[in-house]
């Protein structure tokens, strides 16, 4: 999450629009950017928030550096699956409109130790065109 938002402001700081979506049900990934402020994930947002009164602005937070900032957070641990919220919160966004922001990069922090292949997602849908995957020599990475 670190490598991601660091990586999100160094875009940012070059001009360009930066999306940083988390993928994490920790929804930690954009803390740095927001400054520790914790925003409301999708899914709450979901739980609060009838379908059809959803808005993009709702879920969209602008972080430092005009950084847009997305957490997809999780279920309620020990029901659901994870990257079904992933998958969840694609297509919400997607039907909100956000694709239709002009992006020039949009980053998707998925945790490290990933226990379930809907986090596969945004490669498996084509929401990325390329992969990095950063990792450690911590037992966790491997």
């Amino acid at each position: 999450s670190t490598i991601a938002a660091n990586i999100s402001a160094a875009l940012a700081k070059q001009g360009k629009r930066v999306l940083q979506i988390g993928c994490d049900p920790k929804h930690d990934s954009t803390r740095l950017l927001l400054r520790g402020v914790r925003i409301t994930t999708v899914l709450e947002y979901l739980r609060m928030t009838g379908v059809d009164q959803c808005r993009l602005e709702d879920v969209v937070h602008p972080g430092a550096l005009n950084v847009h900032c997305i957490e997809a957070g999780g279920p309620e641990p020990g029901v659901g699956c994870a990257g079904r919220g992933i998958l969840t919160t694609f297509e919400l966004i997607g039907r909100l409109g956000i694709w239709d922001y002009p992006y020039d990069a949009v980053i998707y922090d998925v945790l490290g130790d990933v226990v379930c292949g809907g986090f596969a997602v945004p490669i498996r849908r084509e929401y990325a065109e390329k992969v990095y995957i950063v990792s450690s020599g911590e037992y966790m990475s491997l």
